[in-house]
Formats: structure tokens, sequence, C-alpha cells
């Protein structure tokens, strides 16, 4: 898949083996355009960018709320954790979710570097193969507001 950022397209491998049923939740949004010009609302340097609220993060749609993005997710049901033994390393896709380990929906993060304290906690499910360069770009966020971003950047397209 291609990810398209303001400063270039970043090229995001799947893994289907891995965590079949969140790799088919990124692809039922991407697919329907729910991803696109949905925000990164945390963004922590040297760890990670966090986006994918496609409710109150979509800066394209109605319920756009900066202040809410992070707190909403998409009208599908959450999904049954996939933990896997896949690193989280620099480049690595994974699923946001709440305290609960089934609360993963449409928010995910790319790692920035190495976070191996996520490791069998949060569902892998992609990584950067090309233009991991263009993720390091996206604005970071104050990490005083545990990463909140004031004027975040945004997905272009998620195809």
């Amino acid at each position: 898949m291609i990810l398209k950022l303001k400063d270039g397209d970043v090229k995001i491998e799947l893994f289907k083996d891995v965590a079949p049923n969140h790799v088919k939740r990124i692809k039922e949004l991407a697919d329907s355009g729910k991803y696109d010009g949905v925000v990164f609302h945390r963004v922590i340097d040297g760890f990670m960018a966090q986006t994918g609220d496609v409710k109150f993060g979509n800066s394209s749609n109605d319920e756009y709320n900066l202040s809410r993005a992070g707190m909403g997710g998409s009208d599908l049901s959450d999904l049954k954790a996939e933990f896997n033994d896949l690193p989280h390393d620099r480049g690595t896709l994974s699923m946001a979710r709440s305290q609960d380990p089934n609360s993963a929906n449409s928010q995910f993060f790319i790692c920035l570097k190495a976070s191996s304290f996520l490791d069998r906690q949060y569902t892998v499910f992609g990584k950067v193969i090309e233009g991991m360069e263009h993720v390091d770009k996206i604005k970071k966020g104050d990490e005083s507001n545990n990463g909140s971003v004031a004027d975040p950047d945004k997905i272009i397209s998620f195809k």
C-alpha cells in the first residue's frame, strides 16, 4: 500500500499472515477513503507517529475536532488482539488501542525508532519498506502534552 504524505510517498508492506483481521480492517478503511485527510494527532520525537482516528481526526469531515482526535475510531466493531512475535522496530506499523487489548479499531502508529517494550502487547500489522524519510518529517508534538500536535500533518491518501 502507499501512504501519501505531504513530503512524499511511503510504501507499506502489510502482514496478513500474522494479523489477518487487522490488515483486513486497514485495507477496508483505506479502500473506502476513510484515512484520507486524517491527521497525525500524536507524534512523539524518537518514539512514534499516531494517526487513524477516522471520526474526530479526519480534517475533511464535519466531526473533525483536533481536541478530540485520538478518542474516536470507525463505525466498525473493535478488533480482537492479534499479538504476534514481530518486533516494534523502526518503521513498524502497529494498532493503537485503549487499556483493553481487544479495543483496536482504526487508529495506528508508525514507530520512529525501535520500541521493544511494545512487543507482544500491540498488534504489529505492517512495516514501512520505502519512504521512511518522509515519515521522519511528520510534525512532532508537544512532549509535555503527551505528544499532541497543535497544527498536525495529515494523510493525503492511503491506497
